[in-house]
């Protein structure tokens, strides 16, 4: 059976959940070789073989951390020629597609992007993504080289399925442009405790409806009550009531939970480019002709003030 690489996003040597769906993935189409790269490589070996990696390659070097993108790519484009794998894998983060597409670009071959399902075609893996807010399926394959694929978070289950996980290390010749581009400094992100949006299963987000940032709070109960990560719309976020890195849509985050609820959101098409492919969509609004009820499976035509604040208590009084 063929090898299909798959990149790894771990944080020392912690894998995090998009990885492991890669692997659901690539077992179906071949045998899944792990590349790690950084510090805590060697670290991931367990978790990736106790989801179906064959084969884990690892490098660890001052390059992955002092600098931008380019080394990774150097290792991966080092991985693919030791292996001349059927597909490359790839988590579909802002830096994943950035790693892959300068791939694609290294090997000659064709990439496909959010893909949110991976299927074995005759003539190569088979790529299913969702297109026009929701509104069309499509299948494409890549017809030029080793298709480069990434795959949207929440796209696949995590199965366990016991593999050897062998790791090898992997010799990284790094390029010239490797070092084009330094970190200077870093600054953590305060945790909030609740899920990284874009692997959240559950996602609740707040609109211009939401009147204002101190108003948020009620969108964050909501989110605590069912152990979600708490989104904002554009229009929300360009008022300044919530952060950047919370926004939800074409020029933010794109997220595809098992339940997305959205609280005062119009569903303007750049918002719905981000959520579309959401397992289960529940819109609260008081105005029964917002667009985003064509999209939902659930609507509530009211005021989320009211609505909002009872489904919450109603939550937490199910739990206690």
């Amino acid at each position: 059976m063929a090898e299909v690489l798959v990149y790894v996003d771990h944080v020392d040597g912690a894998v995090r959940k998009p990885t492991l769906e890669l692997l659901t993935l690539a077992r179906r189409i071949g045998e899944p070789v792990a590349v790690a790269l950084g510090s805590g490589a060697e670290a991931t070996a367990a978790t990736l073989a106790e989801h179906g990696a064959v084969k884990v390659l690892t490098a660890d070097a001052a390059e992955f951390a002092d600098y931008l993108v380019v080394p990774k790519v150097d290792a991966l484009q080092a991985a693919y020629e030791q292996v001349s794998p059927a597909a490359v894998l790839v988590p579909s983060s802002a830096e994943g597609k950035e790693i892959a597409a300068r791939l694609a670009v290294r090997i000659g071959s064709g990439i496909i992007t959010d893909a949110v399902d991976l299927e074995a075609g005759a003539e190569g893996p088979v790529a299913t993504q969702s297109a026009f807010a929701a509104s069309y399926t499509t299948k494409s394959r890549v017809s030029k080289g080793t298709p480069v694929i990434t795959v949207k978070p929440n796209s696949a289950p995590v199965e366990a399925a016991p593999a050897a996980g062998a790791v090898e290390a992997l010799s990284v010749s790094f390029s010239e442009k490797a070092t084009g581009t330094k970190v200077v400094s870093r600054t953590p992100r305060e945790s909030t405790g609740r899920p990284e949006l874009t692997e959240a299963a559950i996602v609740v987000s707040g609109g211009r409806g939401v009147n204002g940032a101190e108003n948020f709070s009620i969108i964050e109960e909501l989110a605590d009550s069912l152990g979600a990560a708490v989104g904002a719309s554009r229009a929300a976020v360009d008022a300044g009531w919530y952060p950047h890195s919370n926004q939800v849509g074409q020029t933010g985050k794109s997220v595809s939970p098992q339940l997305y609820i959205a609280s005062g959101i119009s569903g303007a098409i750049q918002h719905r480019a981000g959520m579309q492919t959401s397992k289960t969509i529940v819109a609260i609004n008081k105005d029964a002709e917002a667009p985003i009820f064509d999209l939902v499976d659930y609507g509530v035509v009211g005021d989320l003030f009211q609505v909002v604040p009872q489904l919450t208590q109603e939550i937490q009084s199910r739990k206690g």
